[in-house]
């Protein structure tokens, strides 16, 4: 079906003799398409379980770095600022996630460590990677060494960056403290929400298979 700039890919059968350069699996489904010609702005989905397969638009590129650097911007002032304030009993305490992360011993500190990871030094990793591939290809020059690793890496590292996750577990977690405290969100807590927002905004906006078409050459 198409409508609405999407276009449908091109199902092989089992006798398909054309060259593997010119297929493209669906990630979700692992469905096996010919890969249709996409104007920009235009989609080709999986007809099976309407996963984007390729979406491009033009200086994307341009603006993925923009939101990457707006991120790690965002990343950095969340862990420098105050994530919350709790008050109970005339006290009162400021937490920064940085200082969280590391105000615990014992298992707890591993734990917490863990959660910093996930939610910063990932993010952090992944951003820099994708603005390491992508800084090249928007100035028409030859892809970075490694590139095509780094962007494997970046992607590989999609399901450990949780920063979404922690948010909406800060989320819960607050509204149920906050029936025994006076819980007031710091401007980290609004930065990463910002953030989570921006993260998401990125993945939608990233077409991989031009990507990877760039770094071939």
């Amino acid at each position: 079906m198409v409508g609405n700039g999407d276009l449908p890919g091109l199902p092989t059968g089992a006798g398909f003799e054309g060259d593997l350069a010119d297929l493209i699996a669906c990630p979700s489904c692992d469905l096996v398409y010919s890969i249709p010609d996409v104007a920009s702005h235009e989609r080709a989905v999986c007809a099976r379980c309407h996963t984007i397969l390729i979406s491009p638009r033009r200086k994307a590129g341009k603006q993925l770095i923009a939101l990457s650097v707006t991120v790690l911007i965002l990343i950095v002032a969340a862990c420098a600022f105050p994530f919350l304030s709790i008050g109970a009993a005339g006290l009162h305490h400021d937490a920064s996630i940085l200082q969280t992360a590391l105000a615990f011993s014992g298992s707890l500190s591993l734990l917490s460590l863990a959660v910093l990871f996930f939610i910063v030094v990932i993010p952090v990793i992944r951003l820099s990677l994708l603005i390491y591939v992508l800084a090249p290809i928007i100035r028409d020059r030859p892809p970075a060494p490694l590139a095509r690793q780094a962007f494997a890496l970046s992607e590989a590292l999609v399901p450990w960056s949780m920063a979404e996750i922690f948010a909406i577990g800060c989320a819960v977690a607050l509204v149920k403290l906050s029936d025994m405290a006076d819980v007031v969100y710091g401007p980290a807590a609004w930065i990463f929400a910002v953030l989570v927002v921006l993260v998401v905004a990125t993945d939608r906006l990233m077409c991989r298979y031009s990507i990877w078409k760039s770094l071939e050459n």
